[in-house]
């Protein structure tokens, strides 16, 4: 699989990444098995970028990735995990909480170092925090061979001008940003490149807007997003293709942004991914799909407090 230089870290990274959430149950049961057969797979597919949480399945995530990749050489994947988010609705950056969140994740993940931990879905909070309290005890962290490279993730592309304009980051991570829908990210890669940051994308379905599947009650899309992304899909459908085909080959297609992470909850679903992105792109039914979400493109959501929006 293609690999590309995540910023300034040193590392090169797989094109596809892959996203652990749903070994922890957030998107419905998966089978304990299946899940270790999926992480192996993605291994046997060239993916090297392992990206968890301590959110997701409130730990189970992590404690199942663990278990995956307990016995493979660790020089054979990059480690990602996050701290801050515990729940829905449980935000902690206070030093202590990190550190003792870093040291549950080792144990968890069944490793010695993380090479990129990142502080989880900061515009819930004060900037200022991530900033004063949560971003030098990473550093600390990092001096004690505990973490190798420091980032942050949200979803509003305002929050990495806010604290890149005051502290140096190795990573972002930013989601939902870079579809077919919305492509807003490409406004910022320039000032993101300028400081050394690499970019971690993810959501290349748009939380599952690019599926033509049914979407969960919980989905923060607006009617008209939504409306758009099921006229898109259908269209596809009609011309015997699958939206979420040209949705994860947009999504892989800027040199500009160092990997995609895309859940994935077995072997088949890590097969089918790396196949689409080795496909050819349909540039016609691409620029059709396209044509339709233009009345809503680069349309968002609203995500933690206002002043972060």
């Amino acid at each position: 699989m293609q690999t590309r230089p995540l910023g300034s870290t040193g590392l090169e990274v797989s094109i596809l990444g892959y996203g652990a959430s749903p070994l922890g149950g957030v998107f419905g049961e998966v089978d304990a098995a299946e899940g270790v057969r999926a992480v192996h797979a993605a291994i046997d597919q060239g993916i090297n970028l392992f990206d968890v949480a301590p959110f997701y399945g409130l730990t189970r995530a992590e404690t199942a990735l663990g278990e995956a990749l307990r016995g493979v050489p660790r020089d054979q994947y990059i480690l990602a995990t996050k701290v801050g988010r515990y729940g829905g609705a449980d935000f902690d950056f206070s030093p202590s909480r990190v550190l003792r969140s870093i040291d549950e994740s080792l144990q968890r993940l069944q490793v010695e170092t993380i090479d990129i931990i990142t502080c989880h879905d900061i515009e819930f909070v004060s900037i200022d925090q991530v900033i004063g309290e949560a971003i030098p005890a990473l550093h600390q962290a990092r001096e004690q061979g505990k973490v190798r490279f420091i980032g942050v993730s949200g979803l509003p592309l305002k929050v990495y001008h806010a604290v890149l304009d005051r502290e140096p980051l190795d990573t972002i991570l930013t989601y939902c940003h870079h579809t077919l829908n919305d492509n807003s990210l490409a406004d910022h890669l320039p000032y993101l490149h300028g400081k050394g940051v690499g970019v971690i994308n993810a959501s290349p379905f748009a939380m599952g807007l690019l599926t033509g599947r049914e979407l969960p009650e919980w989905h923060p899309a607006g009617e008209s997003i939504r409306a758009a992304c099921r006229a898109a899909a259908e269209h596809c459908r009609r011309r015997g293709a699958e939206i979420g085909e040209l949705a994860l080959q947009c999504a892989v297609s800027s040199p500009g942004i160092a990997t995609t992470l895309t859940g994935m909850r077995s072997r088949q679903e890590v097969e089918q991914n790396a196949a689409w992105i080795e496909a050819p792109i349909d540039a016609e039914l691409m620029s059709e799909v396209l044509a339709i979400l233009a009345p809503v493109h680069n349309q968002t959501w609203p995500s933690g407090r206002d002043e972060n929006n």
